[in-house]
């Protein structure tokens, strides 16, 4: 472990319930918002986008929506969305929704700010496949600042309003790919639990998983510090404390609370150091399968992911710790050791009713999982850097067949 570190989050944050009604109170960074959330209809039938609208109104901010997020957001979608925000003249940009829906704003606000040019020199369409990294994409520095971003999360899953990095999707190439820039961090996020009580259960604990996720990897990853293993321990115990209850009545706004205080750590714990490679795999599930969504892969393939870790001994205290911080016993340490952590894990997986989410669900079939393996490590080898032992595609495959019904 580092015992030294650069921290770096610049992000306002309004945290608590009810705070989406203090935003028209907020200086926010321009005259005209470009309203990013999916094509679903519950920001809408819940009243969050008219909630919105009121806010901007308030601060005297003009509005244009679009509404076209996809689940893993695509590189034609951001394209079209940052086109969009530069034909009517917005400066800046508010997402309103979960983390695919932040995700691809960071890149809307890339695309709109950043256009490309033909050989002759002419302004021509932005492609965000010019700085995503990895795979096919350029991983070319950001020229221009892109435009400032709001986010008012909808869920707890990604951190993503905290931090400074999203994931994009390529369906012709078959990628998902990390996009990541200081420049990207959100100007100011709205965290409000209210706006969450309406997720249904099977979405919050896909949701809810990802972010204790966040949390987890983070804390085993071979560049933790000291900054982010104090934010991945409340992290992992809020989490694992409220993700159940949450699940079992949405309506709950105290476990909603701390499940929302838990995602937005996970976001500073990205900040800290990174995810590993259990990420990296989902990843390329979901590259191959983008109706996917992106907590439920990982709920599919993480015990046997950090089983693998703790047979190879990769950190044994951690494990340990982060099973007592999950609600093991003195008792249970004692006699499972490290194990003891995916006992845990398995535990609140019945709890939320997602022990029995199988691949096949999403047509992943077990003759794929080679081809999902390699293209994991090869486009997202980032974060497979991370992890405390470093996985091939064999390894990674095993995990995969290890987890596949």
């Amino acid at each position: 472990m580092a015992e030294h570190y650069n921290f770096f989050a610049p992000t306002r944050v309004l945290f608590g319930p009810g705070k989406l009604a203090e935003l028209g109170d907020q200086q926010l960074p321009g005259k005209k918002a470009l309203v990013v959330t999916t094509g679903g209809k519950s920001v809408k039938a819940n009243g969050y986008l008219d909630r919105l609208y009121g806010q901007l109104d308030r601060a005297g901010a003009a509005h244009v929506l679009f509404d076209r997020i996809e689940p893993n957001p695509l590189r034609q979608t951001v394209n079209a969305g940052g086109w969009l925000a530069r034909e009517q003249g917005c400066d800046f940009v508010v997402a309103l929704g979960g983390g695919s829906v932040m995700d691809g704003s960071k890149g809307i606000c890339v695309v709109a700010a950043n256009p490309g040019r033909d050989e002759a020199g002419n302004e021509v369409a932005g492609d965000i496949w010019d700085y995503v990294m990895g795979g096919t994409a350029k991983g070319l520095p950001i020229p221009n600042d892109p435009l400032p971003l709001v986010c008012v999360t909808t869920t707890a899953g990604t951190g993503s309003e905290a931090d400074a990095g999203g994931v994009i999707s390529c369906e012709e190439n078959d990628e998902k790919l990390r996009l990541g820039s200081p420049k990207l961090f959100p100007r100011l996020s709205v965290v409000d639990p209210e706006l969450m009580l309406t997720v249904p259960a099977r979405l919050t604990a896909f949701q809810g998983f990802d972010a204790l996720f966040h949390n987890v990897e983070c804390f085993i990853a071979n560049n933790h510090t000291l900054m982010g293993d104090m934010i991945c321990r409340e992290g992992i115990r809020n989490a694992a404390a409220s993700l159940a209850a949450c699940v079992s009545d949405g309506t709950n706004l105290e476990a909603r609370t701390q499940l929302a205080f838990a995602n937005t750590l996970g976001g500073y714990a990205m900040v800290c150091s990174g995810c590993c490679g259990c990420h990296g795999t989902e990843h390329g599930m979901s590259a191959h399968h983008h109706d996917l969504p992106h907590g439920a892969g990982l709920i599919m393939i993480a015990c046997a992911y950090h089983q693998h870790m703790i047979d190879a001994h990769a950190c044994d205290d951690r494990y340990v710790e982060m099973a007592r911080l999950m609600g093991a016993s003195e008792g249970e340490v004692a006699e499972q050791g490290p194990s003891a952590f995916v006992t845990e894990l398995a535990r609140l997986k019945r709890e939320c009713g997602v022990d029995g989410l199988a691949m096949s669900e999403w047509g992943i079939t077990r003759d794929e999982l080679p081809a999902i393996a390699e293209n994991a490590i090869t486009t997202n080898g980032a974060l497979f850097g991370h992890d405390p032992v470093e996985l091939s595609v064999d390894d990674v495959t095993a995990i995969l067949e290890a987890s596949w019904k």
